[in-house]
């Protein structure tokens, strides 16, 4: 009699993953960008001190990153600290109308999204490995794609019955209290042996340009991510309308992930890191050039298409380059993320609107998603082919 597929241990992990990473990044990282225009339409936050919000969370997304780097705590036992931090700081947005309780509460958000984003990539990633099925990478990182998607729809339905945006909270903290349940359930049982003795990071050259180009990506996609449902709502008041450039971004960020994983033997993680930011690069710059309904469409498509892809590209660099210190190479890419995604947001313009506001930032990020990617591009086939052959493509 066959085996029922959830008793899979990879498949297991895979869905375990996905619903972390969905918490993580769909809940505690990005549940604010669909609110913040719920928030603007009940009065409670202006268009500046929604970038304060998203910047403290971007702050304290860094001093996670940090603390990882510094104490390499083991990341199944991180990934549950922080999933049920994220739960415990989504709900009680609900219950306070204090702006500088906020700030805190989105700071501790922001650390404990770093938490999970790591701790979940190398739990994962090492328990598919041990079982030889880096197919289902892929899963695990629709779970971004699939939490932005729910917390779309969580809020346009919220915005389209009239509900006030404290219900949207309670509505995600509920959500991500459900996964932090399951995760402490299951996560430390899961964990895959490490070796005893793991040997520090070494930062060469290939890591160095790893971490730097991670950064850039951190502040080249994040002015798009935060503010494009803003954006929308500039150009049209219904919530009914604006409320779905969200979900559509999550709906692109999650299949994208799964079509590249399924394009494994032709679209290497490198490759794909490239491609993929070369078409971010399009998306960010777009919106700049054409300010229409239209643009912010396509926008919300090429750079949801794109940004977990090199998020799963760039993990899967970080174990094949540093192996067993991969966790630290991975917190070293996300500290640089986290710095230049806190300084996007404090970029914007002083404008009318949003989709003002964000003009000259995005074609300055988008000139430097380029010219980055372009430095990802040399000794890539030739590292790829030595890696075939020596079988070590995970």
């Amino acid at each position: 009699m066959k085996a029922w597929p959830l008793h899979d241990p990879a498949l297991q992990a895979a869905l375990i993953g996905m619903a972390g990473l969905a918490t993580a990044m769909g809940v505690g990282r990005f549940a604010f960008t669909p609110m913040l225009p719920l928030m603007q339409l009940h009065d409670l936050v202006s268009l500046r001190q929604g970038s304060y919000l998203a910047s403290a969370n971007y702050v304290g997304y860094l001093l996670g990153a940090l603390l990882l780097f510094a104490f390499n705590p083991p990341p199944a036992r991180v990934a549950k600290f922080g999933l049920a931090t994220v739960a415990v700081s989504t709900l009680a947005m609900a219950f306070t109308w204090s702006f500088l309780i906020w700030l805190a509460l989105r700071l501790i958000a922001g650390v404990a999204s770093a938490f999970v984003l790591v701790g979940v990539s190398g739990w994962a990633l090492a328990v598919l490995a041990a079982h030889d099925r880096p197919g289902l990478t892929g899963c695990v990182f629709a779970g971004v794609g699939a939490g932005i998607l729910f917390a779309g729809i969580a809020v346009l339905a919220i915005s389209a019955t009239d509900l006030a945006p404290a219900v949207g909270w309670i509505v995600l903290g509920a959500a991500a209290c459900c996964v932090a349940l399951v995760a402490a359930l299951l996560i430390e049982n899961m964990a895959p042996s490490m070796a005893a003795d793991v040997a520090p990071l070494g930062v060469d050259a290939s890591a160095w340009r790893l971490i730097i180009c991670y950064g850039a990506f951190g502040f080249g996609y994040i002015i798009p991510a935060t503010f494009l449902p803003a954006a929308a709502r500039s150009m049209i008041s219904d919530p009914t309308v604006f409320g779905w450039i969200w979900p559509l971004f999550g709906i692109a960020a999650a299949s994208s992930t799964v079509l590249t994983s399924s394009l494994r033997g032709n679209l290497l993680p490198r490759r794909a890191w490239v491609y993929g930011q070369f078409v971010m690069a399009f998306g960010v710059a777009l919106p700049a050039l054409q300010t229409t309904l239209f643009s912010i469409i396509i926008s919300a498509i090429c750079v949801g298409g794109t940004f977990m892809v090199i998020t799963m590209a760039g993990m899967q660099e970080a174990r094949r380059i540093a192996a067993h210190s991969a966790p630290r190479l991975m917190a070293a890419m996300t500290t640089a993320f986290a710095a230049g995604q806190l300084v996007g947001p404090l970029t914007l313009t002083v404008a009318h609107s949003a989709a003002e506001a964000i003009r000259l930032p995005s074609l300055f990020a988008a000139s430097l998603l380029f010219i980055t990617a372009l430095a990802l591009l040399p000794g890539a086939r030739l590292t790829y082919q030595s890696d075939q052959a020596s079988g070590h493509i995970e």
